[in-house]
């Protein structure tokens, strides 16, 4: 790890691990991008920029200077001075101009990684872990500055960005648009990858080549959203999971995105991820600063696996915080699947009642304890217990459960209200809205405007008196709409654009709140499935319910697709009943736990009524996770079949950092006639070590023959079965 700079060349160069970025200050003081890929010895290789082509430099050739802005590979281009590609940062100045001009101005370089006011970040455990570059950039006549913030990871192929701009004049100036990060790619030659769908199929992976002209993926909804992840990986066009090479970006954000390719006309792609600026303002008052969320850029030269490790092992490390950071989570069992909103505290306790006989270690009740909500059509906004539901009252219940040994955790969706609830009877002006407008419905709710603090401070006073009022361990934190007439009733009308960006803020500091001030609490978010899985969550989280589609078969292209860039530790999944409450399939009850011990592993069905025969298998599935959720949590992740291009069967694989041992995971999806047993090649073994299956003691392979020549999946029977294999190093 090093960030250096050369005066000769005026050039920056930042090494992270065996990844190399250079920039470099060129005529006038333009911040140009020169190189992002494997690392490469010191050398000046501003020949790359082309400088000595035609349009030439303005000093050289200033009757041209708009060519030159529109060939020129930008650091952090601007609009409005020839510069016709897609920009990162466009203005309203004083006088209602566009036009913005950065000129490099200074820099610094220091050990460690700041934090970003407000905003979840990536972060460093030690300051010899990373070192940030900082350069300040001024536009003059705007009066403005702006610093690119970008910090190298040692150990890892990372490299994260975020901007921050301050009004240095006398003043108000517009922010219309302030992306967080540039990147200039010398080819078109790229495929681009995204995660996409839609509620029960969420980050469904999609793989297309680049064409010239524009190709974007992002969300308007106020949350990162079911129907596009604020992921994208470029890469070339024959990578694929262990070779090639493969560029991937994340927004650490939970609200509007944008990420765009652009191909141009000669070319070359630019590459851009930020804040979506459609209905985006910031207002900057003279000395205010705004700064802009973190892009976490990875480089692999290995292909999209080693991408993907990349990114699980600096989330795991360096982004989820908090007591479970590095704990297995209580295996926990949720009613919603089981009662739905018929229950009662009797009820719920009956579940707990069995589940603690068979080593589950937690209820969590869902939807339906609060207000007299017995629908989805009433009360969210009223966190006091039903009373009529929860006999005997909230306290009376958790100790109960408690008795029986097991942990009790509880719903919230903390930025909703409904029409019919006390709270929008007392304070319908608390409801995002626009004035003279009906308000627009979804799932019988409205959305609280989070960037009102006594809204925020009146919801979380609730929350605290029921978290105080009992022994409570884990919080389900819920979204269940997107917003729509986007005003607030407490923002000046020069700032009402500012209300999505600022509303996703004040979910930041509200559960910034709540996790320091309950820090033994696990907190997992959910926003109608998966609709918020994105890393800005998994700052306050370590884990995100994965997708409402608790389907086994479904559940391997949404794990699949998330583990493109999100360690399995974090995704949220559940063993749940049949057939299944989203696509009426049946599976087998051990493909399901199979299945879910990808993830942080739990069960959502009423145990009390499921058959004898599943019940009795329940302490077994346990003691398996158990036994395998270490290596899960904390090894490599493989992924070896792909749903999206073969849906009848499925593999993967988890390998200790030390290579001691693997488990391999295999799904028959679809059973064939008249066929001999599959070959499946392995990954990620040593090569020259000897491992045997634990059921096979005696039979040695090496770690070579494991990879080059597979090993033969026979002796399963039907449709949607699965087998576990755990390989040990002799």
């Amino acid at each position: 790890m090093s960030i250096t700079y050369n005066e000769k060349s005026n050039s920056f160069k930042l090494t992270a691990n065996n990844t190399c970025y250079i920039l470099s200050v060129v005529s006038e003081g333009y911040l140009a991008h020169v190189y992002f890929g494997k690392v490469l010895p010191d050398e000046n290789l501003n020949y790359l920029l082309r400088l000595d082509e035609n349009p030439f430099t303005p000093e050289t050739n200033n009757r041209d200077r708009a060519s030159f802005m529109d060939t020129l590979p930008f650091e952090y281009p601007c609009f409005g001075l020839g510069d016709y590609r897609e920009h990162a940062l466009s203005i309203l100045d004083k006088n209602g101009a566009s036009t913005c001009d950065l000129r490099y101005k200074s820099y610094k370089i220091y050990d460690g990684k700041p934090v970003l006011e407000g905003l979840p970040a990536t972060f460093t455990n030690s300051p010899d872990e990373a070192q940030t570059l900082e350069i300040t950039m001024e536009d003059k006549a705007a009066e403005l500055e702006a610093t690119l913030i970008y910090t190298a990871f040692e150990k890892l192929d990372v490299i994260t960005r975020s901007i921050r701009i301050k009004n240095v004049g006398q003043d108000n100036v517009k922010l219309t648009r302030v992306y967080s990060a540039c990147v200039e790619f010398d080819t078109d030659k790229l495929d681009m990858i995204t995660l996409n769908g839609s509620w029960a199929r969420e980050r469904a992976l999609e793989r297309a080549p680049l064409h010239h002209g524009k190709q974007s993926v992002d969300s308007m909804r106020g949350e990162s959203s079911h129907q596009s992840n604020p992921f994208t990986a470029l890469c070339s066009h024959k990578a694929d999971e262990d070779s090639g090479e493969a560029y991937g970006f994340n927004f650490v954000y939970s609200g509007n995105f944008v990420s765009q390719a652009e191909v141009t006309q000669h070319k070359k792609t630019r590459y851009l991820m930020g804040i979506n600026s459609n209905d985006f303002e910031w207002l900057l008052e003279p000395d205010e600063k705004f700064t802009a969320p973190e892009v976490v850029m990875v480089y692999s030269d290995s292909g999209l696996g080693k991408m993907s490790r990349t990114f699980h092992d600096l989330y795991r490390n360096n982004l989820v915080r908090g007591e479970y950071k590095d704990k297995r989570r209580p295996i926990l069992i949720n009613n919603w699947e089981a009662t739905y909103f018929n229950f009662t505290a009797e009820k719920l306790y009956q579940i707990a009642e069995q589940a603690s006989k068979l080593g589950i270690e937690m209820l969590v009740m869902d939807d339906g304890w609060f207000g007299h909500r017995d629908a989805d059509n009433s009360s969210l906004g009223d966190w006091f217990v039903y009373d009529s539901k929860i006999e005997g009252g909230l306290k009376a219940l958790v100790d109960r459960v408690n008795s029986l040994g097991m942990k009790f955790g509880i719903w919230f969706e903390p930025e909703m209200v409904s029409p019919d609830s006390q709270l929008y009877r007392e304070h319908p002006d608390w409801a995002i809205q626009v004035k003279g407008r009906e308000l627009t419905l979804c799932r019988e709710q409205y959305v609280l405007d989070y960037s009102r603090k006594d809204v925020r401070d009146y919801i979380y006073g609730l929350m605290r008196k029921i978290l105080d009022s009992a022994n409570i361990e884990y919080i389900k934190w819920d979204m269940n709409r997107q917003l729509t007439e986007v005003a607030s009733n407490a923002l000046p009308r020069e700032r009402q654009r500012e209300l999505w960006h600022r509303y996703v803020l004040g979910v930041y500091d509200l559960m910034n709140r709540l996790t320091t001030d309950y820090p033994h609490i696990l907190l997992e978010n959910c926003s109608g499935g998966g609709a918020r899985f994105d890393p800005g969550m998994l700052y306050y989280s370590p884990q995100i319910w994965c997708s409402d589609d608790t389907d086994a078969v479904e559940r391997l292209k949404i794990q699949y697709g998330t583990s493109m860039c999100y360690p399995c530790s974090a995704m949220g999944a559940h063993v749940s009943d049949c057939p299944n409450h989203t696509v009426g399939r049946s599976t087998p009850f051990s493909t399901r736990a199979h299945v879910a011990m990808v993830g942080t592993f739990g069960y959502e069905l009423d145990v009390t009524k499921i058959s004898q025969e599943d019940r009795d298998s329940i302490p077994a599935q346990i003691a398996e996770f158990n036994r395998y959720n270490m290596l899960v949590r904390t090894g490599d992740h493989y992924r070896i079949g792909n749903m999206f291009e073969d849906n009848t069967w499925d593999a993967w694989m988890f390998v200790a950092k030390d290579k001691s041992e693997a488990l391999f995971e295999f799904v028959q999806v679809l059973g064939r006639p008249n066929e001999r047993s599959r070959s499946v090649k392995l990954k990620g073994l040593d090569r020259e070590v000897y491992y045997y299956e634990e059921s096979n003691p005696d039979v040695l392979l090496s770690g070579a023959a494991l990879m080059q020549c597979g090993i033969n999946i026979g002796g399963i029977w039907g449709d949607y079965q699965s087998k576990i294999l755990h390989f040990i190093k002799k």
